[in-house]
């Protein structure tokens, strides 16, 4: 194996200069955290304004971070992809529309999606969320009572509600196996995950049999999700069907901690970086340990962790291309692990995100924001983009 994360001939050789130019002032706006700050409160209010600033939204960061607005220019980024090796994780990037009409809706969507997935040779995945398909209240209720299988509430419209929630997620499945397309669903907040992981099983346990349809999203950052993935590992064992899981680290620790402290209980995130990352690696390991039962997604911008199960494979004497091990990352971020992975044989995709700009602003406000508060992103991917065009001026 020979894989350098330094390699930026690599990385960018599908990226003409201009659109390096492009990345590395985004890139470079970013670096000021009082300007992401400003521009993401802004940004949502601008947009509901109808000030003609659509535009400018479309050229730079929709462009850095989004496939498209429609799936068919989505498939362009799809294919100029491909050419280089790197397969796609579509994901319908609509988020917040309440009431059961858009839920319903969102169903449709994504069953599209699955539909034109299928037609394509690069596109293993579709990733949903399950507070497309819900209310958030109802999945905060549920969790408030998680040991009831069912009988959960007094009021006969909720448990109607939650059966159409499980209608919605089993019809999405049913189709996506029929196409044999891989359905991952998000992770969310602590306090709505408890519903959404046992929907994940509940699917698992019918889909999973012959082959791993379903995926559950473990967020490493929280303490107890090793010992969860040990348990779901368990479970599919028992049950005889296979585990399929996608490892992050996590996306809502600032969110998660405030609530903690609010309203007074121990926050769920691990007490330093060090911890997360310990039991990151561990998780990868124990999923390539048991890889006859379990598919696993390693969904991770850390260099040292992408490495670790690339050497563990090599160890094992599994190989680069295995159908049980996927690795991924976000498209905009970290090309310097994609396209690096790609060139040695290893399944690897970008999390591709499409949608009317409108409706993908929250997606974008928080790539923006998670580029400036991970220590160090920003600046090594400025790092990479300067040596790439130094390189190619010569």
């Amino acid at each position: 194996m020979n894989i350098s994360f330094d390699n930026t001939t690599n990385a960018f050789a599908y990226k003409s200069d201009k659109e390096l130019k492009g990345a590395k002032f985004l890139f470079k706006t970013m670096e000021f955290p009082w300007f992401v700050q400003i521009g993401t409160r802004l940004t949502p209010f601008i947009m509901k304004t109808g000030l003609p600033v659509h535009g400018i939204i479309r050229k730079t960061i929709f462009k850095q971070f989004v496939g498209g607005e429609t799936l068919e220019e989505t498939a362009e980024v799809g294919e100029v992809l491909g050419r280089y090796g790197v397969q796609v994780i579509l994901d319908y990037g609509v988020e917040g529309k309440q009431g059961e009409d858009s839920y319903d809706h969102a169903t449709e969507e994504f069953i599209r999606v699955i539909s034109y997935a299928a037609t394509q040779t690069n596109i293993p995945f579709i990733s949903i969320k399950v507070t497309g398909l819900a209310r958030f209240g109802l999945l905060q209720t549920l969790n408030e009572a998680p040991r009831l299988r069912s009988g959960i509430h007094d009021h006969e419209a909720e448990t109607a509600e939650w059966d159409r929630v499980r209608e919605r997620m089993y019809t999405i499945c049913e189709v996506a196996a029929e196409k044999n397309i891989g359905v991952l669903i998000d992770a969310e907040e602590s306090w709505i995950q408890d519903p959404v992981d046992r929907l994940s099983m509940e699917m698992m346990e019918i889909f999973n049999k012959e082959k791993v349809i379903v995926y559950n999203t473990i967020q490493l950052y929280r303490h107890d999700r090793l010992h969860f993935l040990q348990m779901s590992l368990d479970i599919a064992k028992q049950q005889g069907f296979m585990l399929g899981i996608k490892l992050v680290r996590g996306a809502y620790m600032e969110k998660e901690r405030e609530r903690a402290f609010d309203k007074g209980y121990a926050s769920p995130i691990q007490k330093d970086k060090a911890s997360t990352d310990r039991d990151y690696n561990a998780a990868v390991a124990l999923c390539i340990d048991h890889i006859d039962t379990v598919s696993v997604i390693v969904a991770t911008h850390n260099e040292e962790s992408n490495l670790y199960a690339a050497q563990l494979m090599d160890k094992k004497g599994l190989a680069h291309n295995h159908p049980h091990i996927h690795f991924s990352q976000l498209y905009g971020m970290s090309d310097n692990i994609t396209f690096n992975l790609a060139k040695e044989g290893f399944n690897v995709s970008k999390y591709l995100p499409f949608g009317p700009i409108r409706d993908v602003v929250p997606y974008l406000m928080r790539r923006a924001q998670e580029n400036s508060s991970v220590s160090g992103q920003t600046g090594r991917e400025l790092t990479l983009i300067n040596k790439e065009l130094k390189r190619r001026k010569g």
